[in-house]
């Protein structure tokens, strides 16, 4: 796949569960994943969700995924930093963007609160972005958003934004799908 980095979801707490026991659980999970992938030389990162998308989600605020990330120390675990996410769950997105820029591996954009395309919402993702650029950010930003419409319309931000696609694939929930560009 020559994919640089996997994503570990935490999956849903059981309602009966023990605290301290599903912590001890996950970060034994993350730390054998982890290390696996060291291995073949691929990152780990780890996403929070918020509760209004996932309610029973394990993994919900940056800086829980942020002490999950320094307590085990592994050079390739990282934060996967979802712009949607982050306001949905906490708000102050700039705050954490400069406060967790450190462990970012990979970030993701959405239109808040609906989901719907970025340019849509109230999230400033022009300037979330040129941030993003301030701070050094050298990886892609993913687009995981529920189009509003049909997808082939649902990319017209790209072009007032001025982004220009390298090689990617796109893949939204309408089945539509575009081959590398």
């Amino acid at each position: 796949l020559r994919c640089p980095r996997v994503h570990l979801m935490a999956g849903n707490r059981p309602t009966d569960a023990d605290a301290a026991r599903l912590e001890r659980t996950y970060l034994d999970n993350v730390l054998r994943a982890a290390q696996r992938l060291a291995d073949e030389g691929l990152e780990l990162c780890l996403e929070p969700i918020n509760q209004f998308s996932m309610p029973e989600y394990f993994l919900r605020t940056q800086e829980q995924a942020a002490a999950y990330i320094e307590r085990l120390g592994l050079p390739n675990l990282r934060l996967q930093f979802d712009f949607f996410h982050c306001q949905m769950e906490q708000g102050n997105v700039s705050g954490r963007l400069r406060r967790f820029f450190p462990l970012i591996g990979h970030c993701q954009l959405a239109g808040a609160p609906d989901r719907h395309e970025p340019d849509q919402g109230e999230l400033n993702y022009p300037y979330l972005l040129a941030l993003l650029d301030e701070l050094g950010y050298q990886g892609v930003v993913g687009c995981e958003y529920n189009p509003a419409g049909k997808t082939v319309y649902a990319l017209g931000w790209f072009r007032s934004w001025g982004v220009v696609l390298g090689r990617c694939c796109i893949c939204c929930t309408d089945g539509f799908l575009f081959p590398s560009v």
